[in-house]
């Protein structure tokens, strides 16, 4: 599912907004729990009861259309990107993806972007950003491939 060979145990970046994108990057649990990660989302109830035993960092929220969070969460993927050394960040969105995935592909990290199943009749904010800044662009839908024409389609996580 998750297009990244390696036959070595990888440290993982998970970064996603709290709710339906935090669980899409649930349903994925079958690849990164044979992996060490680390979670960057929100710091809302559910992101605590569904992370409860992981490393999380809790990035600044809300952050649609908030510069000033969006100033902090770069800083925030600053220091968690240097102190953790991920192999891989992947995301679902939304915006906080976009500062891991700049200073992660200026580090040399791979990224995978995943385009949530709700945008069939047009791209994300979050996912133009971050298309040009994916080593591997993800969509669920054939139609998102109008959206998304060099993306890969995986097919329905949820």
């Amino acid at each position: 599912m998750i297009p990244i060979d390696s036959d070595k145990r990888l440290n993982v970046g998970l970064v996603g907004s709290s709710g339906g994108h935090l669980a899409h990057l649930l349903i994925l649990r079958q690849w990164w729990q044979e992996h060490d990660r680390f979670w960057v989302t929100f710091d809302m109830p559910d992101s605590h009861d569904l992370l409860d035993s992981e490393r999380v960092d809790w990035a600044h929220y809300p952050t649609t259309r908030n510069l000033k969070n969006l100033v902090f969460n770069f800083g925030l993927a600053w220091k968690v990107l240097r102190r953790e050394r991920p192999d891989v960040l992947i995301s679902t969105g939304a915006a906080v993806a976009f500062p891991f995935f700049l200073l992660g592909r200026m580090m040399g990290v791979k990224t995978v972007f995943i385009e949530v199943y709700d945008r069939i009749d047009h791209a994300s904010l979050t996912a133009r950003l971050c298309a040009p800044l994916s080593s591997s662009f993800l969509v669920q839908w054939e139609d998102q491939l109008v959206f998304h024409p060099r993306a890969e389609l995986i097919g329905r996580l949820m």
